[in-house]
């Protein structure tokens, strides 16, 4: 890795990059223009309060990823969060409440934290904590979601809190998307997409990429049915495996290559849509940006993790400020120990090397 790599340079040109692509994305929507510039404002504000704090020696993450429900009415294939039992099918215990989640959103503004992703589970199944979250419109919330809960009322809240973008699970087409999320869910989001076009609001897609959906999910077919109903975003999710019989679902580099150069050719090509990647080239943004490089996960119950795909966590903000929780101990071992860099095979980093993450969360616990 070049040693003269810059990560707050790196992640702040980058969110200046994706808030850039959407005001482009939607220059024919005027409210959702007019939204995007106050948020492109805000952002640079965010910019300096990470800038200031830099200079005094402390490292402020643009991004947060909020798990902030374990349950889901769905039982995808291969489902990581299911896999790591994040997600379970009994009634949820100790999970954070609205109040807890609107004082992290408070700490989180005061930061200069841009963008938080609200996951879960289905995060829609906490109407509570979304509608708190569109009291923040300094901070963009993506809602990942498997679409199946979106009704009349949160419809008029996105409309309401333009801060508040659902992004919707979608595997390809019919036949893909059913086959992973079960049958009828692919006529559910393309309702979904339809009505959230009628009424003018800006969404997004969420997209699982597997060495057998790959092709189908770049392709111009695939993108132009999503343009087409005004979908603005389009977030690439590499497949990361969990169980042995999953892994020849993984890309492996080849085809890490491939969509990578798709990425780009798109974003050149249709300005209408941003086009996002996830974890992405590693290589080529110095390492895994996780664990507060970047961004980290919390949990329902409040644990402060490096990613979604790697549940560890040494500190719990139920009883810790954001501000601690991103100085977690775990997280500057991962750091300063160099296995966020550390040379892989590709893909997620942390889940690959587990046994040392738990080596070390063993370590800093002790």
């Amino acid at each position: 890795m070049n040693q003269n790599f810059d990560i707050q340079d790196y992640m702040t040109k980058g969110v200046e990059r994706v808030v850039a692509d959407s005001l482009k994305a939607t220059l024919k929507n005027p409210r959702e223009s007019a939204f995007l510039v106050k948020f492109s404002a805000a952002s640079r504000n965010a910019s300096k309060k990470r800038l200031a704090a830099k200079k005094k020696g402390e490292h402020i993450p643009p991004f947060l990823i909020a798990s902030i429900t374990s349950q889901c009415n769905l039982h995808c294939a291969g489902c990581y969060s299911r896999c790591n039992h994040a997600t379970v099918d009994t009634e949820p215990v100790s999970q954070l409440t609205s109040k807890d989640w609107f004082k992290i959103f408070d700490e989180a503004d005061a930061l200069g934290i841009s963008f938080i992703l609200l996951a879960g589970g289905e995060p829609m199944l906490r109407r509570d904590i979304i509608e708190e979250a569109g009291r923040k419109p300094n901070i963009l919330f993506p809602i990942f979601t498997n679409g199946t809960y979106m009704d009349e009322r949160y419809f008029k809240l996105f409309d309401k809190c333009r801060n508040l973008i659902p992004i919707m699970s979608i595997e390809g087409e019919k036949t893909a998307t059913d086959a992973r999320r079960g049958k009828g869910i692919y006529d559910r989001l393309i309702s979904n997409m339809d009505k959230l076009k009628k009424r003018g609001l800006l969404f997004g897609a969420s997209v699982t990429v597997t060495t057998e959906n790959i092709r189908e999910v770049t392709s111009n077919r695939f993108l132009k049915s999503l343009s087409d109903r005004n979908c603005k975003a389009v977030i690439f999710v590499e497949f990361v495996p969990v169980t042995e019989d999953s892994k020849d679902l993984a890309p492996g580099d080849e085809e890490r290559r491939y969509l990578h150069k798709e990425i780009a050719r798109l974003r050149k090509e249709h300005p209408e849509m941003v086009y996002i990647s996830f974890p992405g080239d590693e290589k080529t943004s110095g390492g895994c940006v996780a664990a507060g490089r970047g961004f980290f996960h919390i949990n329902s119950q409040g644990g402060a993790e490096p990613c979604p795909f790697s549940p560890y966590s040494d500190v719990n903000v139920k009883n810790k400020s954001l501000r601690k929780a991103i100085r977690s101990p775990l997280f500057k071992a991962l750091q300063e120990g160099g296995l966020l860099i550390d040379d892989h095979d590709g893909g997620c980093v942390l889940y690959e090397k587990r046994d040392q993450v738990e080596a070390l969360l063993a370590r800093e616990s002790s």
